[in-house]
């Protein structure tokens, strides 16, 4: 995975904007694929070359919970109509503009919902990378660099369920997580809700939302099934 990001740390750096304003890359890619983990690989791949690099996730954009209870969007969460999309946009139009503070919300995998806000410093000098399921579909047209990370589906269910299973089990300890409320289910029944989770909801949007957007990156990058990229694919 790390040269893969030197590569396309590299190839987002040729982007280098006319008014000297920040680059933004989007990773887009299904839940679960690695693209946060991918994001910040190529944030170390930057700064290892002496540029600086910041990485938002665009998870802190989804409406809050309550909203989307009263807009009827609790099992589309993470689909594109759950998201503020506006805010996003204008996000990168105020980056662009030459913005040296911008608020981003933040978002909290432990409490399933968004979790308050934070100002961000732009620094002129820096990549920002904007990592999530609709970072290109919500920012086509906007992007100086769009990255699609891809895997098989079979992939991405087991690294899904493998994922479900241990934030469930972390959620013992701590009684504030949003996966405190399976703790009274065997394993069996957990796995069981994983995968239907998977198949009835995140399965359902990669189909419909997220793969398509693999056809407007700039780059696309391969996972096989232990996570090692395989290819990076340069359109």
């Amino acid at each position: 995975m790390t040269d893969a990001a030197e590569d396309v740390a590299a190839l987002a750096r040729s982007r280098a904007r006319a008014d000297e304003t920040p680059v933004v890359v989007g990773v887009a890619g299904a839940v679960a694929s690695g693209k946060s983990t991918f994001a910040a690989a190529i944030a170390d791949a930057v700064m290892a070359d002496g540029g600086a690099a910041d990485v938002i996730s665009t998870d802190g954009f989804l409406y809050p919970n309550a909203e989307l209870e009263t807009r009827g969007l609790v099992m589309q969460k993470g689909f594109p109509e759950s998201y503020d999309v506006e805010r996003l946009r204008g996000l990168v139009q105020e980056i662009h503009s030459g913005a040296t503070e911008v608020t981003v919300p933040q978002y909290s995998h432990e409490v399933y919902d968004v979790a308050g806000e934070k100002p961000f410093k732009v620094r002129r000098d820096a990549m920002v990378i904007l990592e999530g399921v609709n970072a290109l579909g919500a920012l086509a047209g906007r992007l100086d660099f769009g990255v699609y990370v891809h895997a098989e589906e079979d992939d991405l269910e087991r690294w899904y369920v493998a994922r479900f299973l241990a934030l469930c089990a972390e959620a013992e300890e701590d009684t504030s997580s949003f996966y405190r409320r399976f703790a009274g289910m065997s394993a069996s029944e957990i796995e069981s809700l994983a995968h239907q989770t998977w198949r009835g909801v995140n399965l359902v949007n990669l189909r419909e939302h997220i793969a398509p957007t693999r056809a407007i990156a700039d780059c696309v990058v391969t996972k096989g099934p232990d996570h090692a990229v395989v290819q990076v694919e340069v359109r």
